[in-house]
């Protein structure tokens, strides 16, 4: 006897292939029988221990987040309805080139503190790994052993390799420092990671020339990873600095994936076309390229980040230094003002779309919810004067919405071949973005069923094959006989995020049940105690 028949779904394969009509059977986490327009042929329907009608609800595999932010959030919170309740069975985590291997004691320390606004500090993690496999070991244990509440994928985070091999410093590697980067990164890919991550406007992984990066690259390449840039902006220099990703990696003959690869701030509305003009004719020339977008208009990131690369040079306690330093921090201002921050992507910073989303301190939780011009008014002060302050009494903690994208830029490339879905989500801060928690029934319920932008079934691909085959995961990302049960299924007129930027940890509606291999980890629309994630390892070339 099977485990689990699911019967009469409308089945949304993941491929983009029209949508059927079948019982689904689902055996020792896997999918072992697919039976097609079961209940009108006559024949005899599969049974199985238990069946779950689905009349009037989409089956589709389960949604990967190609770029998320849950590092330490796997190992902090055993529900993580967060993700489970969009659907999302596998995310990949170590992004923008900071998480938290490999280290050792020092560098742990600095990144701990370089990312609290991502991540929080970690008071209540036991960091008992150090090295890749080390950390993907724990994400197998998670809770008492039992593991995780969905699957996870790691990146080699570049920027925290820089800072064990060659520390904070705005330098060249040496040709050392350079070999030992390569080890790292190799060690890592060898112990299970998929690739590896880039955060180009933060330090350390900004002050990488091109020539470290492509060396880099040329380990993950030969290892049959991809390479994962934040790249160098996203504002006035946007186009440039795309161009410079795809030209590396074609030099490296690495797979591209641009992380979350949108045209923000005034100077490129209206400029998506250019970019997938761009990517169009790499991908005619034979480059393996492949993105992904959250489907909203503001950002997330941390207030520190917008600072320019000199003010972070030798981390977190040289950044505190110089901020209560008066003659640099008034050299921070002119950059951030007057010149444009390389960290504000070369655009002079607009402090009313600024929007404080988070703080560490619950003393300074008054600041939540306003940009940093209306908290400045209010204390009848100047913004920067605000945000230094904010800096240095959260040390460098706050989060920050930043309110610079523009619609018509979401919507085109959302429809690129190429696409897939990521939500970028931070999870931490009072006020996140909605994004954390509304990213995948945002795409099924606005741009799909209210807007028309992509069909359900273009857009169940963009969220599970297109990323399932960007990691090489040979048996997820489709409804399949034989592959793994990771499979979500949701009600296409009913679909939607509950999250918003006024109420941003609402969950979504329209997604009944979750099965994570096999397991139901959301049923009848409510989280269940079963953890069945696991960390997912890179496949062997």
């Amino acid at each position: 006897m099977e485990d689990l028949v699911i019967r009469d779904a409308d089945v949304v394969d993941g491929s983009g292939a029209p949508a059927y009509r079948a019982d689904v059977v689902v055996n020792d986490g896997r999918i072992v029988s697919i039976v097609q327009e079961a209940a009108a042929a006559g024949c005899q329907r599969p049974s199985a221990m238990r069946e779950l009608d689905a009349e009037g609800l989409v089956l589709s595999p389960g949604f990967i987040d190609m770029h998320a932010h849950s590092d330490l959030a796997l190992l902090r919170d055993p529900d993580h309805s967060t993700k489970a309740a969009q659907g999302v069975t596998l995310e990949v985590i170590g992004q923008d080139g900071l998480s938290y291997a490999p280290v050792d004691d020092r560098t742990l320390a600095e990144v701990r503190r370089a990312i609290t606004g991502w991540n929080g500090y970690g008071d209540d993690i036991d960091f008992d790994w150090r090295s890749v496999g080390e950390y993907l070991d724990r994400l197998d244990r998670g809770f008492d052993g039992r593991g995780i509440a969905v699957n996870a994928a790691y990146l080699i985070p570049q920027g925290t390799v820089r800072a064990l091999a060659v520390g904070w410093e705005d330098r060249e590697a040496t040709p050392e420092e350079l070999d030992r980067m390569r080890q790292l990164v190799a060690e890592g890919l060898e112990q299970g990671a998929v690739g590896m991550s880039s955060g180009l406007t933060y330090t350390p992984g900004m002050y990488a020339a091109d020539t470290e990066l492509t060396e880099l690259c040329r380990v993950v390449a030969a290892y049959g990873g991809y390479y994962c840039p934040h790249h160098r902006s996203y504002g006035a220099g946007a186009l440039e600095a795309y161009e410079e990703m795809v030209a590396l990696t074609r030099e490296a003959g690495c797979p591209l994936h641009l992380a979350h690869a949108t045209m923000n701030f005034g100077v490129n509305k209206g400029r998506a076309p250019e970019l997938l003009s761009l990517l169009d004719e790499a991908l005619a020339a034979g480059a393996d390229i492949s993105l992904d977008t959250y489907p909203y208009t503001p950002g997330c990131t941390t207030l520190v980040a917008l600072l320019p690369s000199w003010a972070s040079e030798g981390g977190p306690q040289e950044i505190l230094r110089r901020l209560t330093d008066e003659e640099s921090a008034e050299r921070i201002r002119y950059d951030l003002e007057v010149t444009g921050a390389d960290g504000c992507h070369g655009v002079p910073v607009e402090w009313d779309t600024i929007e404080i989303s988070g703080v560490t301190d619950p003393a300074l939780g008054a600041y939540v919810g306003r940009t940093v011009e209306d908290s400045a008014a209010l204390r009848g002060e100047a913004p920067w004067v605000t945000a230094r302050r904010l800096l240095v009494e959260d040390r460098l903690g706050p989060t920050i919405l930043q309110h610079v994208g523009h619609e018509e830029n979401v919507q085109a490339i959302m429809r690129h071949p190429a696409h897939t879905g990521g939500s970028d989500g931070i999870l931490q801060g009072a006020k996140p973005h909605p994004r954390a928690y509304g990213t995948f029934p945002h795409y099924l319920g606005r741009y799909v069923r209210e807007l028309g932008v992509l069909s359900l079934e273009e857009c169940v691909a963009h969220l599970t094959s297109r990323p399932a085959a960007r990691l090489r995961l040979p048996d997820r990302g489709l409804v399949r006989e034989g592959y793994r049960a990771d499979l979500v299924l949701f009600d296409p007129a009913t679909v939607a995020a509950g999250s918003t930027f006024e109420q941003p940890r609402t969950l979504p509606t329209g997604i009944p049940h979750v099965l994570v291999d096999g397991r139901f980890v959301i049923e009848d629309g409510r989280r269940t105690d079963v953890l069945a994630g696991r960390a997912v390892r890179r496949t062997p070339v």
